[in-house]
């Protein structure tokens, strides 16, 4: 078992600091990344369930934010639309092998509006909270098994990068 795969995870003093609110995000986060790498599903369906029952846009926020880290670390020297494709291919072919709940438009807005490219329509529905809550940690658990990294220090760097951009002044 690699150090990303430690299903028992507990939060670091950092991640246990945090004010209630993010607190429960980060613990839900921790659960559903952590059902997903092992494949639970139901684990993995309470987890986002948690997850979706918070503040959606905190949640992207919190979640988009940990993928484009991760994968700004693992493409140094950019991303490229065939990287894009390829990560997208791969995390499907990955997600199919254990379940069959895995809708890939909603794989698609997770990834796209992490990298800050994914357009609403006007008019157009806002996707479901609980189907993003399922697949972004589905795209996180990919990601980390591929790369060999930890979770947590993304999620503690997400959670600074929020906290910084509250402090800074808007002119």
């Amino acid at each position: 078992m690699g150090a990303w795969e430690d299903p028992g995870m507990v939060l670091s003093g950092e991640l246990r600091r945090l004010p209630p609110a993010a607190r429960a995000i980060a613990e839900a986060a921790v659960a559903a990344v952590d059902a997903a790498r092992v494949r639970d599903e139901q684990g993995l369906r309470e987890a986002a369930d948690e997850l979706a029952g918070r503040d959606p846009e905190q949640v992207g926020v919190v979640l988009g934010g940990t993928v484009r880290s991760l994968l700004e670390d693992l493409h140094p020297d950019g991303l490229s639309g065939e990287d894009v494709q390829d990560v997208l291919e791969r995390c499907v072919r990955d997600t199919l092998s254990w379940t069959s709940e895995l809708d890939v438009d909603s794989l698609v807005v997770v990834l796209t509006g992490a990298l800050g490219v994914h357009q609403q329509e006007e008019g157009a529905v806002r996707p479901d909270p609980r189907r993003l809550a399922w697949h972004a940690p589905l795209l996180l658990a990919y990601l980390l098994g591929v790369s060999g990294r930890r979770f947590e220090p993304y999620l503690v760097a997400a959670f600074a990068e929020i906290a910084r951009a509250e402090t800074v002044e808007m002119p």
